[in-house]
């Protein structure tokens, strides 16, 4: 699924990752400042390699030495951070709709998505009444909607509390078991992993 040989700079930070997993679902442990969101904005085209290569299910997204470098617009990544991230100006239908913008063929229904991830009763809620675990509902459904090929996640559970971490997660699980994309997910919790990868990759 991923082949990743890359050497990374931001600031002080400097480090040469390789990975190369045929998971489905592969997740990215290790403690802060590892680099592991570094490596999903090389993936997603946000953070430029110094050099190396970067393939996903056979697409070349970056190649330094055959002058690859797809854009980010183009690489079909969908992407959710560990806060939501959603227009505060728009309402959860609006923001979903957002996510289609662009794209011709649509893998991913607009009420499938909603089906999917229990988001049927907040379509027409301001963002700002969500809580957590609903507006990262609605990010994940933002992120589908965009007709991804591979889905980055980046330590989703995170600004969440335990409750609100054990209602979300069965909504991840069924994303992993439906939709049947390439996962790549970053966290530092062990059993949050455990319960939604198929291989774990440790950076130090």
């Amino acid at each position: 699924m991923l082949r990743m040989q890359v050497e990374l700079r931001r600031g002080h930070f400097h480090k040469q990752v390789a990975i190369h997993s045929d998971a489905r679902v592969l997740a990215l442990t290790g403690p802060s400042g590892a680099g592991k969101t570094t490596v999903l904005n090389a993936i997603a085209g946000l953070v430029t390699p110094l050099s190396g290569r970067i393939e996903i299910d056979g697409s070349v997204l970056f190649d330094s030495s055959a002058r690859v470098d797809v854009p980010t617009h183009r690489r079909r990544i969908g992407y959710v951070f560990q806060d939501a991230r959603l227009f505060p100006h728009l309402d959860v239908r609006r923001n979903l709709r957002y996510g289609r913008h662009g794209r011709d063929t649509q893998r991913f229904g607009f009420d499938a998505v909603v089906e999917l991830l229990g988001i049927g009763p907040l379509l027409g809620r301001p963002t700002r009444n969500l809580s957590g675990g609903e507006a990262q509902r609605v990010a994940i459904g933002r992120a589908l909607l965009s007709q991804p090929a591979v889905l980055l996640f980046d330590e989703p559970l995170s600004s969440l509390d335990q409750a609100r971490r054990e209602e979300l997660i069965p909504y991840l699980q069924r994303v992993r078991d439906e939709i049947r994309l390439p996962i790549v997910y970053v966290s530092h919790h062990a059993e949050e992993v455990q319960r939604l990868a198929d291989a774990i990759h440790v950076m130090d």
